[in-house]
């Protein structure tokens, strides 16, 4: 089969499988691998030893997979309404307690109020290949990259098309927005590829105007070791107290570079049914996560993305949290401490 026709299959099959984008790159070493290097180099990777290993496959593909021709690259949408207080209650464990409503709330990243995004991701990727392997008449090797494989899929993304890398550095699309996973996946088959994106983020700088910890020190940079998705779920130490108060209430992750993007203003909801709100939610009783056992963080986070974080970090970033509403509080009405600034610039195409 002719790499055109092939790649019209890949798009068919993944538009099938509920990939909103599916873009497709020559696989070959990557154009910003001295990006990549450098930035490893200057320590903006904090504690994230793991992005100096296997540093070849990372930048070349070939070395991930003998004979690869082709990367393709899927994007899942998992954008979804927040659950206002008024109308929703916030998905907690079911402890009883009359003064719940009222409780102290930490926050967490929509990605990770519903199920595990790499089984999500990892299942679809694998149905795509099987349907691959069923209209293909010929053999081909295939590694599927969910978050877990020496993979920087957000390169990936760009040079296959599927969208640009921000001034935020995660990857946007004009219409969907950023609120999406990326799954790549490493292949023998010769495909034809897509153009690469363009960068649509014009004079805007509301990301880097709003994050709290200042974690770009210039746009499409990011000093990984000031993020609060960081902080709250890569780190596994102390966190410095100069960076505290900037965390806000956040437990896991962050989105505030997300929710002031003007890409992301009328960013469609997901239509997959595997991200539904599950427990502990989007606002997690703070007090309640104080007070989790070992088993209750093994029970409620079973099939969840939570897990990256530890019981002892989750409860470290709540105790951050928890001192953060006192102070928040303790503020005059009409003053808020580290809410996002809900500016939305128009950008420049």
């Amino acid at each position: 089969m002719q790499p055109a026709e092939a790649s019209r299959l890949v798009k068919h099959y993944g538009a099938q499988l509920g990939f909103e984008r599916c873009g497709i790159a020559r696989a070959a070493p990557l154009a910003r691998a001295s990006y990549v290097e450098a930035w490893l180099d200057s320590g903006r990777g904090g504690t994230m030893d793991y992005m100096h290993r296997y540093l070849a496959q990372r930048i070349d593909p070939t070395q991930l997979l003998d004979g690869a021709k082709s990367v393709i690259v899927v994007a899942l949408n998992y954008n979804q309404p927040h659950p206002s207080r008024e109308r929703e209650r916030p998905v907690t464990l079911d402890r009883g307690d009359p003064h719940e409503a009222d409780a102290a709330r930490g926050k967490v990243a929509v990605y990770a109020w519903g199920d595990d995004y790499h089984d999500v991701l990892r299942t679809k990727l694998n149905g795509l290949l099987g349907h691959l392997r069923t209209e293909l008449h010929e053999g081909f090797a295939a590694k599927v990259c969910v978050d877990t494989a020496p993979v920087i899929e957000r390169e990936w993304a760009a040079a296959s098309g599927v969208g640009w890398i921000g001034k935020n550095t995660l990857v946007l699309h004009e219409s969907l927005g950023s609120y999406f996973f990326l799954g790549v996946v490493v292949t023998t088959l010769e495909l034809e590829p897509d153009a690469p994106a363009l960068d649509h983020c014009g004079t805007c700088t509301a990301c880097l105007d709003a994050c709290p910890t200042a974690a770009f020190p210039a746009p499409y940079e990011m000093d990984a070791s000031r993020c609060v998705s960081y902080l709250t779920i890569e780190h596994r130490g102390a966190i410095a107290e100069e960076l505290h108060e900037s965390m806000g209430s956040w437990v896991f992750g962050c989105d505030i570079c997300q929710e002031v993007c003007p890409h992301n203003r009328r960013a469609p909801t997901t239509t997959e049914p595997r991200f539904a709100i599950r427990p502990p939610g989007p606002e997690p009783v703070l007090d309640e996560l104080l007070h989790w056992s070992p088993d209750d963080y093994r029970t409620t986070l079973k099939g969840s993305a939570m897990r990256r974080a530890k019981l002892d970090m989750l409860q470290r970033n709540a105790r951050i949290a928890r001192t953060n509403e006192r102070l928040a509080a303790s503020q005059p009405e009409g003053s808020a401490v580290h809410e996002p600034t809900q500016r939305l610039p128009k950008t420049t195409q």
